[in-house]
């Protein structure tokens, strides 16, 4: 993609950069400022804007603080949050080792009154039902609450791993006033997973991965839509679009340029992207300081939209990138194989090492598959996966490369 095509060298990013100046672009007092100039014509009870859960009834905001990050030592990010209205607050009982929970109960101590400004949304990572109570209840003494507002089982692959007794599961928990909504969080095979929630007909959110690289497929737009008519609520994370090969190129430069001089980052950009669809209620994003929540805030009440242009570059992009990520569609490759190795899981390590920064969240991952199975993948011909692949990837060296940085 030259300057020819896209009228923005790297030599034009770096003059706009610094003129603008990039951190004055995301800084905490920049984007507060942006904010205050909203609170005048803010007539809600938070400046983010909401939308409608699902069926359930409750308007969550379209901007939800995830949690997978050290939140003890972030009381402040968090009373920020409340008063920013980003009071859709995602975690998981295996996040930071159950920090994550703990650090939400602390803030919970000190302001009590705002538990009930919360929705709360924890996950467990057991599937039988004293799996779950014990995981449930835990969450809860660790929260500090009697309750949790969405309750998911985490990061399924298909939707076989829910059935009756999940559901029974779930009606005696509502009942009991433990939690308020049920249903599941899914990083793999997304699109199967939803259209399986619609036919079951209880499941009341799904959160799952969904981006500018996913949104158009047909694939994708007929489960949202699905979901839609089903009623079932929906939460978008991975919204950045990282994948497991890190590009640091003209493409990136090219594309962040474009939108510095249209006022705003290309991350505010992506979360604009998803926010066009009205399908979607919230975006979880992974905001571990002032400065993002600041950022993603100031995205999320700018009422400016994508242009036709934005969009194109958006595709173009995600077409040229494609082979540095992965869709999630680990049907397809595992099955290439045999299941003889967890492609998905692997690609998601390489993903929060190499995207997110986050090498010590990418070994606890890798650190949970089966050290014999580590060493048996060393021995697979990932050449049927990588012809089945549609994204085209380099499955066996991403793995290899995956084994050697995590191990």
């Amino acid at each position: 993609m030259g300057k020819e095509k896209t009228g923005f060298s790297r030599r034009d990013f770096l003059k706009t950069a610094g003129a603008a100046g990039i951190g004055s672009m995301i800084s905490p007092v920049d984007s507060l400022a942006k904010i205050s100039g909203h609170i005048a014509q803010n007539t809600g009870d938070g400046l983010v804007p909401k939308r409608p859960f699902g069926k359930t009834g409750v308007n969550v905001p379209i901007l939800g603080l995830g949690g997978m990050f050290d939140i003890p030592s972030n009381q402040l990010l968090m009373r920020q949050a409340v008063k920013l209205g980003v009071t859709y607050w995602d975690t998981a009982d295996c996040y930071e080792g159950g920090n994550s929970e703990k650090g939400i109960g602390t803030f919970f101590e000190k302001f009590p009154e705002e538990r009930k400004n919360v929705f709360l949304v924890t996950k467990s990572d057991a599937r039988d039902p004293d799996g779950m109570t014990s995981l449930l209840y835990r969450s809860l003494e660790r929260m500090k609450t009697s309750y949790v507002d969405l309750y998911f089982v985490h990061g399924i692959s298909s939707i076989d791993e829910i059935d009756k007794k999940t559901r029974s599961w779930a009606e005696k928990a509502k009942a009991d006033k433990k939690i308020r909504f049920f249903g599941f969080s899914t990083h793999s095979n997304m699109e199967e997973c939803l259209i399986g929630a619609t036919r079951l007909g209880w499941i009341d959110g799904i959160m799952m991965t969904y981006n500018f690289r996913l949104m158009h497929t047909d694939e994708m737009k007929r489960a949202v839509e699905a979901c839609q008519k089903a009623g079932i609520g929906l939460t978008a994370m991975k919204t950045q679009g990282g994948g497991q090969v890190k590009i640091s190129s003209d493409k990136d430069l090219q594309m962040a340029g474009r939108f510095l001089k249209a006022g705003y980052t290309d991350k505010q950009a992506k979360l604009k992207a998803v926010w066009e669809n009205p399908y979607i209620a919230s975006i979880c994003s992974q905001m571990p300081s002032i400065n993002i929540l600041m950022s993603n805030t100031d995205a999320a009440i700018n009422k400016t939209k994508l242009s036709s242009a934005d969009k194109e570059l958006f595709n173009r992009y995600a077409g040229e990138t494609m082979n540095g990520y992965c869709r999630g569609c680990t049907r397809i490759c595992e099955s290439a194989i045999a299941g003889e190795a967890p492609v998905g899981d692997l690609m998601r390590c390489l993903m929060y090492s190499r995207n997110y920064s986050d090498p010590e969240r990418a070994k606890e991952l890798f650190n949970k598959i089966p050290f014999e199975n580590r060493n048996k993948i060393t021995e697979i011909d990932f050449s049927l996966a990588e012809q089945e692949c549609p994204q085209k990837m380099e499955i066996g060296k991403l793995v290899k490369e995956a084994l050697h940085e995590l191990s």
